[in-house]
This record gives structure tokens, sequence and C-alpha cells, in this order.
């Protein structure tokens, strides 16, 4: 039996499109094969576990030392909320609401009479371009700039010489109030910025997510009496349900310093982490080689952290979406995800080809954990690669 579960989650590697990708307007998108291209790519440990053989993806070594699958999202959507659910075990039949006209007057006028500010933008736009587009009004006006992407997100972004940090995050609790029912939507996600222009993102964002609809693997292993320790959004996304411990970060640096950190811990359950620059950094960028940077210098500290782990660890190494760097779009991509399976006993170099459900890896770690697979509509691999 597993004792300790570690679950990383690289935001947005995803390695390929899914077969209803050209629904979304993703078709071709691969994220991964878009930045092995690049010259900053060097991933020798990930392909010794298994990523390229992963099927669809090509490459692969002759020995892999993990188990490996093709993961395929059953969710109606390709967003961080919804990727993150899934791999806990909900399947969202019902895409969360999206505005790519930006949002209506009766949500904008409701938000404006409870904060007493005007909302400036109200329209998608790049995280960075709306701050270079929409900071200086902000500074005269004191307005907010309100935005969003093609996923299911508000977001406020504000400098915190204007808005001090606390009364922007009582904004956000403001809007994820009024964002319910129709208007639902994922996240609403702090976007404090700091400055004169060129305006630069604080790392103080916070995101605001809606409740789970029903309980996930979290909740399972929280009410078994075990640890379930958040790094990263990784509590946001699930607005802290089934979390006992939560360590905030502001890069991967930290994240992956706080995960090094946990396999010294004597805990008994989940560590859960999310690494997100590679979507939020690199790939709402399109930044081909600073996303293969960052998969790269994941790759050289891999080594250390697998070095900690013993035998009553686990890791699985996967993905929520995609975020194709080399398209004209900024935003996520319905892809596959990969899954890297090792520790444990775990047999080396099992081919589980396409599983599909992402809910696969939340029922995978209950049986692992010796636990019901309750609460996910996945179905345990476990009992395939075990030793």
């Amino acid at each position: 039996m597993i004792k300790r579960f570690f679950v990383i989650v690289l935001d947005s590697v995803g390695i390929g499109e899914m077969p209803d990708a050209v629904a979304f307007g993703d078709a071709g998108s691969n994220t991964l094969g878009a930045i092995r291209k690049s010259a900053a790519f060097d991933c020798p440990n990930l392909a010794q576990l298994g990523l390229f053989n992963i099927e669809g993806v090509g490459g692969g070594v002759d020995a892999p030392t993990a188990t490996y699958a093709r993961m395929r999202e059953m969710s109606a959507g390709k967003d961080t909320t919804i990727g993150h659910w899934e791999i806990a075990g909900l399947i969202s039949k019902q895409p969360l609401p999206t505005y790519p006209d930006g949002f209506p007057e009766e949500v904008i006028s409701a938000f404006e009479q409870a904060t007493g500010r005007k909302v400036i933008c109200n329209k998608p736009y790049s995280g960075t371009d709306v701050i270079r587009d929409y900071g200086e009004e902000h500074l005269r006006t004191g307005a907010l700039i309100v935005y969003t992407s093609a996923d299911s997100v508000f977001q406020i972004a504000a400098h915190e010489g204007i808005v001090p940090i606390d009364e922007l995050y009582r904004y956000c609790e403001i809007a994820r109030e009024l964002l319910k029912g129709r208007h639902g939507v994922g996240r609403v996600i702090a976007r404090p910025f700091e400055g004169e222009h060129p305006f630069k993102r604080t790392p103080r964002r916070h995101d605001y997510s809606l409740l789970p609809p029903a309980p996930t693997m979290l909740d399972v292993i929280k009410n078994n009496g075990l640890d379930v320790i958040s790094v990263g959004k990784i509590s946001d996304i699930f607005a802290g349900q089934g979390v006992t411990e939560g360590h905030r970060t502001g890069n991967n640096d930290e994240g992956m310093a706080t995960a090094l950190a946990m396999t010294a811990r004597d805990f008994h359950g989940l560590c859960f982490v999310n690494l997100v620059d590679f979507d939020m950094t690199y790939g709402h960028r399109n930044d081909v080689d600073g996303y293969a940077e960052a998969l790269s210098r994941f790759d050289a500290w891999l080594p250390t952290f697998l070095s900690r782990l013993g035998k009553e660890d686990a890791l699985i190494i996967t993905a929520d979406h995609g975020c194709d760097p080399s398209t004209p779009s900024t935003d996520h991509s319905r892809e596959h995800t990969p899954m890297l399976l090792v520790g444990g006993g775990v047999k080396a170099g099992v081919d589980l080809g396409t599983r599909i459900g992402f809910c696969d890896i939340s029922a995978t770690v209950l049986e692992a954990l010796g636990l019901a697979q309750e609460n996910t509509a996945g179905k345990s691999f476990w009992g395939e690669v075990r030793g």
C-alpha cells in the first residue's frame, strides 16, 4: 500500500489534439510537439520515464522506467478548473460559461454597484496586454480593469498602489458571490500589477473558484483522516474543499521547492501540486522557447525529487489541458495529456495506451492509498501496474 502519493500537474503541457479539437477551434494543436522543436528543449529525464513513448507522441526510448498513458478528457471544456476537477474524479458534462463579447451589462452594473468602482475594458484580453493598454487609465480614474479570455474567467487587474491587495481580494470575493447560476464562471482571478508603464504583474495573483459540484478524491482522502496537501493553485481550484493544508506559490521554482520539501514530511495521503508557469507565463504569451526552457528546468529538477521517494511513495506527472504556444491563439487548447507513474513497486515500461478520462487518475490514487473508489467516474489502473 502507498503512504504518500504525489500528483504533479504540469499546467497546460498537452501532447496533441483530441478527436474533437476542431469543435474547440484547436485542430492541429500540440503543445509538446511545438516546444520540442525549440533549441532550448532538453528533457532527457522525462524521456527516460517514457514521455515520448506515449501513444501519438513519438521518439520514445527503448526501456522507459515509468508506466505511461495518454489521457483523454471526457468533460466538455479545456480550462484549468474542469481539467483539475476531472483529474480528481468529476466529469463536467456542461461547459462553464464564457464571454467572447465581454460580460453582460447586468453583471457589470451589479459589480460596479457592489464595489463602488467603475469598470473598464470588459472584453477578452491577454493579461499582459490589458495592463499595457488600460493601466494608465486605471491609474487616472481608479476604475477596475475587468477582462476575460476564451476560458471561463472573470479577471480583475488593479495597480497595488491604487487598490491595496486586500481590497482587490475583497472585490474578487464580491464578484465570486455575484457570479453564480448561469453566470457561474469557473474562476474569478485577482491580477495585481505594479510600477509605471510598462507595468509588471506581481506574484500576488489569487483565484476564487466555484465549489466543485460534487465530492472529489480530495474529499474521500480527507474524510478518511488522511492528509491532502495543496501546492500552488490547487486549493484555489477546489475552493479549499477537501484540502487539509495549503501552500501557495508564485512560480514554478517555488512550486518545485515546496514539492521537494514535502518529501521530507512524514505525511499520509496526497500531495497535489500545480506548476503554473508553463501556462500562465509561456503558453498564454506564445513563448515557445520560454516554455521549452521551463519544461527543461523541471526535467533537471526531477532526478532530485525522484531520489527522495521511498518504497511507500508514488508519483504521477500529468497535465490539465494544452496551451500550444506556436498557434495564433493565446488560449488553452483541447489536447490529450500525459500520465507518467513511478514508485511504489510500479512496473517499468507498462504502456496503458489511451485512457478515456482524466478521472482514471483519481481512481488509481484512491486504490493505491487503500481507500474506496468513491466519488470518481474513473477506473483505476493500479492493479495493472503493480509489480
